[in-house]
């Protein structure tokens, strides 16, 4: 399965969307995508290593649970560069999950809800569902700068 990546103008930013089979070796393909995507705006490099963290831990989650481990489906990822912020959308056509058994302290979760609470202590904002059409699994997160 062949990866695609395709820019975009979204107004006053970019957007690049990459799709990715739902397999873990090419976890590193969303990686260097967002180190290529932050040196358009000279992020730090601490902020980067953050939301590369961040990225990984969403994109593995989609990766591990979303098909059962089947190597079956894909994982879509966008990215939305604006002038002071960073939007990262994960989602999947996979079995979804209940976001509500995220929802506790970060002590009170299972070792698989860790990831989460990384990803939401790294970021702005969150949201975890399902994709509007009911199916699968959206994970979002924003990071500003300035």
């Amino acid at each position: 399965m062949a990866q695609e990546m395709t820019p975009s103008s979204n107004g006053d930013g970019l957007t690049v969307r990459l799709t990715i089979p739902a397999r873990a070796e090419y976890i590193t393909l969303c990686r260097l995508a967002l180190t290529g995507i932050g040196r358009l705006r000279a992020l730090p490099d601490e902020l980067l290593a953050d939301l590369r963290l961040a990225l990984t831990e969403a994109a593995s989650n989609s990766v591990r649970h979303a098909y059962g481990g089947r190597n079956v489906g894909v994982v879509e990822i966008s990215y939305e560069l604006f002038p002071d912020r960073l939007v990262i959308e994960v989602i999947d056509d996979g079995e979804g999950f209940d976001p509500a058994e995220f929802e506790g302290p970060a002590d009170e979760l299972s070792e698989g809800g860790l990831g989460i609470a990384l990803i939401r202590a790294i970021a702005d904002e969150v949201e975890i569902g399902a994709q509007p059409d009911g199916k699968g699994s959206r994970l979002r997160f924003e990071k500003a700068w300035r």
